[in-house]
Order: C-alpha cells, then structure tokens, then sequence
C-alpha cells in the first residue's frame, strides 16, 4: 500500500460515478475518505465498504463546504480535496434558459471554488495540502453541442490555475492544485447521452471507465502538477485546436460525425441494463 503522507481526503459527488470511483482508489492506498454528495442516503452506501465515512453536502453552500472542511480537518490534516461534483447540459447554447445555465455554474464552477477555498482556508494553515479539480477535456476547448458546460469548465481551470499561482505568490510552496482533464468517461452522466446529437464531442475519443480516470487521480494526488489530461494524447490534440479556432471551427461537422459514430459504437458494447 503507498502511503499518501499525512492527513484525510475529501471527495464531493461521491455518491456514484467517477466520484465513488476516486473514493475508492483513495480508499485503497490508504487515505481516509470522507464520501459527500448531495444524496446522504446514497453517500453513506458509498461509504460504507470505505470505513462508513460520509455526510450530506450541496457544493452551492460556501458555509457548507467550510463545515465539511473542518469536520475532514477534526480527523487529522487536510491532505486532500477533490471537487467531483458537476452537471453536464447539452444543446444549443440560445436553448438553455437563465435558470440552467446558472445552475451549470453553479454546480461546476462556484461548487469547486467554494470547496477549493474552504480546503484552502484549512490547507493553508496547516501549510500543506492539496486540491484536485477534476475539470474536463471541454475546459481546454469549447466542444460544439456543451457550449454551457464547456465554459463552466474553463472557468474551473482558469480559476484553478490563477489561484495556484497566488499560493505561490503568498509563499504558499506545499499548497497545491491540481486539474485533471479526463476524455468522454462511461458514468450515468452520459448513460442517457447515446442518441444526443448535443453530447456527441464527448464521445469523440475512447471512452473511458471511472476506474482508469480515478487510478490517474489517485497517482496525481500523490504527485500534483497543474493540468494533467487524460488521456495524454487527447489533451494535446484539442489544445493544438485551440490554438487554431478558426480550424476548430472548422471541423465541426467532422467532430459531430465522429461523435455520433462513437455514440453508436458505444451503444452497441453496452447492454441496456447497464445504462439503468
């Protein structure tokens, strides 16, 4: 077992999906895991085979967040905390209303910076601790169909970004944050996306399992850097089509086509049972 050094971790959405995936693979190399969600039935399930340790959390509460970062803290340091919890809507971005899109930000991008804060607020007294901001592949460029989700995204790495570098300003040198920026992953957020046309960019990669982008988490939480994607070749082919939005503009046709093919070679490896 690799010991993760000292302190607990805190994972929000941890309820199912990705979020459980992380839980668990923390859980497996030793960290005390704190499971939140803003399900605490579901929550405590998670928990359960993960030493039973949960609690209900709605990441739109600053004084939530700062509650839960005090009660991780009660157990030992705050060595961890990973802002899972987001929403993904898909569409034209004239088709979403005011109260949607708010919501999209206010669950992807003010949710992670009320936890990136409140851990901080911990964190930087102890002197050390770390914040992992699990973002998107749509961070790093504006995917055609999640227009809303995508700038929620970018936001979190802009954000993300600009406050490591004040950690750094303010002397803080064993604070850290880190981004990762996971490809299309097969959780119940895209279960139900098989036949949008909007989701179709997340499918334009190999779709990937909670449990290969929790095993990249758990080695980033051991060892942070900034932006890390997932996989490696992804991040670098969709930042080189940042650099050229003309391009990128471009080929949105081909991206549709490409996304909706793999939605369908998805929906033919899946049974259905396993999209309930």
């Amino acid at each position: 077992m690799t010991s993760p050094g000292p302190g607990v971790a805190v994972v929000t959405g941890a309820a199912g999906g990705l979020g459980r995936a992380v839980a668990a693979a923390l859980h497996a190399e030793g960290w005390p895991v704190l499971l939140t969600d803003l399900d605490p039935d579901a929550a405590a399930a998670a928990a359960a085979p993960l030493g039973g340790w949960s609690a209900a959390l709605d990441v739109r509460d600053e004084a939530a967040c700062a509650e839960i970062a005090a009660t991780a803290a009660s157990r030992g340091d705050l060595g961890l905390w990973v802002n899972n919890a987001g929403i993904l809507v898909t569409g034209h971005s004239w088709e979403h209303d005011g109260p949607t899109r708010r919501r999209v930000f206010d669950v992807n991008t003010h949710g992670a910076i009320n936890g990136t804060l409140a851990a901080l607020a911990v964190m930087r007294g102890q002197g050390h601790g770390h914040v992992l901001n699990i973002v998107s592949l749509a961070g790093l460029i504006a995917a055609p169909g999640e227009t809303v989700y995508a700038a929620s995204k970018h936001a979190l790495l802009a954000f993300s970004l600009g406050t490591l570098s004040d950690l750094r300003m303010a002397g803080y040198g064993r604070v850290h944050v880190s981004c990762l920026c996971p490809d299309g992953i097969w959780t119940p957020m895209l279960h139900d996306r098989l036949d949008d046309p909007g989701a179709a960019a997340s499918f334009t990669g190999s779709m990937l399992t909670p449990q290969r982008v929790a095993a990249r988490a758990a080695r980033l939480a051991r060892r942070p850097r900034p932006v890390v994607s997932l996989p490696r070749w992804r991040g670098a082919q969709v930042r080189l089509l940042d650099t050229l939005p003309r391009l990128a503009v471009g080929l949105t046709p081909l991206v549709q086509a490409v996304g909706r093919a793999g939605q369908r070679r998805q929906s033919r490896r899946t049974a259905p049972t396993d999209r309930n």
